[in-house]
Formats: C-alpha cells, sequence, structure tokens
C-alpha cells in the first residue's frame, strides 16, 4: 500500500482523480490541497461522501515526507514549482497540467508564448500516453499526462502513423464536453450559453493541443511532416470527447489492412475498444470508463480503392482523457497492475 498526495483536487479532474485513488486496492490518500478551500473538508466544496481535509500547498511541501506519489491538478502554469520542490524530495510526481508535456523548450515557447520557467526539467519527464510508451512509463518517477484531445487523436492515428500508412494531411473535428474547459466562471460555459448550442473554438491551426498530437504521431512515423486541421467544438453534455479524423492511406492498402493493423496493434490494450465494421464509436462508448473506443470508415464503402478514412475515437475527457490516465501511469510507474482502480 502506498500514500498518495493530490494537489489541487477541487476542479472536476482534481475530484475524479480522488474519487480513483479512493477506491483503488493499493493505494491511501495521504492529502489534499486547495487553493481556494483550505481548513474545509472534501464533502464541503463538493457533494462527495468523504471528509478529506483540504490544506494549503505549503502546509503539502511540508508534509511531502507523508507520501510516495503527487499528483499535480493544478492549473496550467502552476505545475512547475510543485513539481521541481516534490521531485527534489524523491517522489514520484504526476502532472495533469501541460506544463511537461512537450519535451523541448522550443516548443513550449511557440505554443504557450514564453519561456519554460524549467527547460531542464522537460526531458526528464516521460509523456504519459500508456499505450504508446508503456515502456518508459514503467519505474517513470516524473510523468507528464497527455491533454484530453491529443489522447485520442494519438490512439486513433498512432497505428497507421506507426506503419507510415498515414499522408500527410489530417483533419480532425473535435468535440468535448463542457467540464473539458474546468471548472471557472466564464460566460461561455454558462448553462444558458452551453445548453442547446454548440461552439468551435481555437479552430485551424491554433489550438496548443496540436503541439501534442505533432509530437507523437510525427515521432511514431517513419514518415513524419505531418499537417493538421484541427477544429474542437464545446458540446452541451457535461463529459465525453468524440474525434473524428479525415485521412488519406497509401494506393493498395485496403481496410481490411487498416483493421488487422489496429487489431494487432492494439491487441491485448485493455483500455482501448475498437469497433467491428459498420459500428461507429459514440460517447456512450466510454464516459464514466478509462477507454477509449476507436472505428474506421472508408469514406467510399463500395470502392474498394479508396484511400480515404474516417477514424472516430472517444473518450470520458475526465478519466482516460485526465484522471484515468494518471492512474494507469501511476500503475506502470510503481509496479501495480495496469487495470488497478480502473475497471
Amino acid at each position: 500500500m502506498i500514500k498518495a498526495g493530490v494537489a489541487g483536487a477541487t476542479g472536476y479532474t482534481g475530484i475524479e482523480l480522488v474519487q480513483l485513488l479512493h477506491r483503488h486496492p493499493h493505494v491511501e490518500i495521504g492529502w489534499i490541497t486547495s487553493a481556494s478551500s483550505a481548513g474545509k473538508r472534501l464533502c464541503d466544496v463538493h457533494a462527495v461522501p468523504w471528509e478529506y481535509p483540504l490544506i494549503a500547498l505549503e502546509e503539502a511541501y511540508a508534509r511531502a515526507a507523508e507520501v510516495d506519489v503527487v499528483f499535480l491538478c493544478l492549473p496550467h502554469g502552476q505545475s512547475i514549482e510543485p513539481a521541481r520542490r516534490f521531485a527534489e524530495r524523491g517522489l514520484c510526481v504526476i502532472d495533469l497540467s501541460a506544463d511537461f508535456r512537450l519535451g523541448h523548450p522550443e516548443a513550449y515557447r511557440r505554443w504557450y508564448g514564453m519561456e519554460h520557467p524549467a527547460p531542464e526539467l522537460l526531458p526528464q519527464f516521460v509523456y504519459g500516453l500508456c499505450e504508446v510508451n508503456r515502456a518508459q512509463l514503467r519505474n517513470a518517477r516524473l510523468i507528464a499526462v497527455p491533454g484530453c484531445y491529443p489522447t485520442t487523436v494519438n490512439l486513433g492515428l498512432y497505428p497507421l502513423a506507426k506503419a507510415g500508412w498515414l499522408e500527410e494531411r489530417i483533419i480532425i473535428d473535435s468535440k468535448s464536453g463542457v467540464s473539458g474547459a474546468g471548472r471557472t466562471l466564464k460566460m461561455p460555459y454558462l448553462f444558458v450559453e452551453a445548453n442547446e448550442n454548440m461552439t468551435p473554438y481555437n479552430i485551424g491551426y491554433r489550438h496548443r493541443h496540436i503541439a501534442e498530437m505533432e509530437m507523437v504521431l510525427n515521432a511514431a512515423s517513419p514518415n513524419g511532416g505531418y499537417r493538421f486541421t484541427f477544429s474542437p467544438h464545446l458540446l452541451p453534455v457535461n463529459r465525453g470527447i468524440l474525434s473524428t479524423m479525415y485521412v488519406r492511406v497509401p494506393a493498395g492498402v485496403t481496410e481490411a489492412q487498416v483493421r488487422d493493423l489496429y487489431e494487432e496493434t492494439y491487441a491485448g490494450e485493455p483500455f482501448i475498444h475498437l469497433l467491428p465494421a459498420g459500428q461507429q464509436a459514440s460517447l456512450r462508448h466510454t464516459v464514466h470508463t478509462n477507454r477509449c473506443a476507436i472505428s474506421i470508415t472508408p469514406e467510399l464503402p463500395d470502392d474498394p480503392a479508396c484511400r480515404d478514412l474516417i477514424i472516430v475515437a472517444t473518450e470520458d475527457n475526465l478519466i482516460k482523457g485526465a484522471s484515468g490516465q494518471a492512474v494507469q501511469c501511476m500503475n506502470l510507474a510503481l509496479g501495480f497492475p495496469e487495470t488497478a482502480g480502473l475497471l
């Protein structure tokens, strides 16, 4: 049995993580921090039965020796100093923000518009896409949990990229539940604004998550150089992401070969659900689970020479897209069964 600390547990991702850790057979929660609710109990700020006390981050630093692993569920830009301090204490650090996902300072500068405050730490973090980086995650001490959109896109396209069957242009249409925008009070996320509405944002080549898609798929491919058009949308549901990817494969590659490739790549993967021909991945396949569902459809089903495919991948943005994947990473890093606490 190990003990875990959770920094920033009162957002949607944080409370989801606490729920997963609370039922994990090999984990006890040592402490939980909250910047806005320190001094209260978790049940005072969330509709949960647990009376875990909420402490300030400074107190967590003083109590670092009480835990073995720390999860950082802090807003983007706020994980860097805690990651440094907890890492210096020898703890396993799992960061759910974007602060350590990109391995190079230049990429961080390009997409986040600022110099990374701790560039020396970037190459030390393992990108926590478990199905792709499982070997690197075993015994890892510093882990960056992937973003929600990139998880669907990278898992949806990784087999094609690795095989060199993915041509240069990739068009992605993604839709996310409102919880993906966080718990902050902003006009677009009010009920009367989001309900019965669907809104695109940061469309084209603007969303920061494109950086993770480029990083993973270009590294996997013998070809690389992919060009992304990415259009995310806010969907009026609480949770879930559905990404529809329009891609072209080389001449002579058949739908049957693509299906065989995916089945071979993801054989034995406990959290990948490949849909049979004729079925489409939907949010209901994955919400409230740590699974990613993937469907494969040729654009012209009656044309065996058709090179255009439509890949759909779905996940629960709070679980496989965040907290569940963080627990999956912890299981790999600390030697627990990969599915522990997640089935």
